[in-house]
């Protein structure tokens, strides 16, 4: 199988493997020889001033239950969040990033910190929002809140 880039990344809280998250993580499987996948630590999430169920640990042992049934054999890496960009402005060989349209300015903002590096900009991959059955995007937060599933079907109450 040949690869576009030999390494992408993206990012994500990943309280809830969600179909927003399995588009993101599929774009970056189908083009990166090697995945770079960013998750958001308890730290950042506070932070933030997001809401999640899980520990950063938690978050990650779903997330890697997700990508050995999906991506089997694959290679990646998951790296902690402290920040907004991690390893995308540290490691000269990410060559392109996966986005969705939400976090497409901060890709850009990667690029002018990865540019007074003298590193290569990113190609930057955007991925639609995945919408649920009501057209509205699937979060984690609806998720949570018991509106939609992780697929984005409404939740009958």
């Amino acid at each position: 199988m040949s690869f576009k880039y030999k390494k992408v990344a993206v990012g994500g809280t990943f309280d809830y493997v969600h179909a927003g998250h399995k588009a993101l993580l599929r774009m970056a499987f189908e083009s990166g020889e090697s995945v770079v996948i960013g998750v958001t630590s308890d730290n950042l999430v506070k932070k933030l001033g997001k809401i999640v169920e899980r520990s950063f640990n938690k978050r990650v042992e779903m997330l890697k239950s997700f990508l050995s049934s999906f991506f089997p054999n694959r290679r990646y890496e998951i790296h902690k969040l402290d920040d907004y960009f991690g390893s995308v402005i540290t490691d000269e060989d990410v060559e392109a990033i996966v986005v969705s349209d939400e976090t497409f300015n901060r890709a850009r903002e990667a690029n002018e910190l990865r540019k007074a590096k003298n590193f290569k900009p990113l190609k930057i991959m955007i991925v639609d929002t995945v919408k649920a059955d009501d057209g509205l995007p699937i979060s984690s937060t609806r998720i949570r809140n018991k509106e939609i599933d992780e697929e984005g079907h409404k939740i009958k109450h």
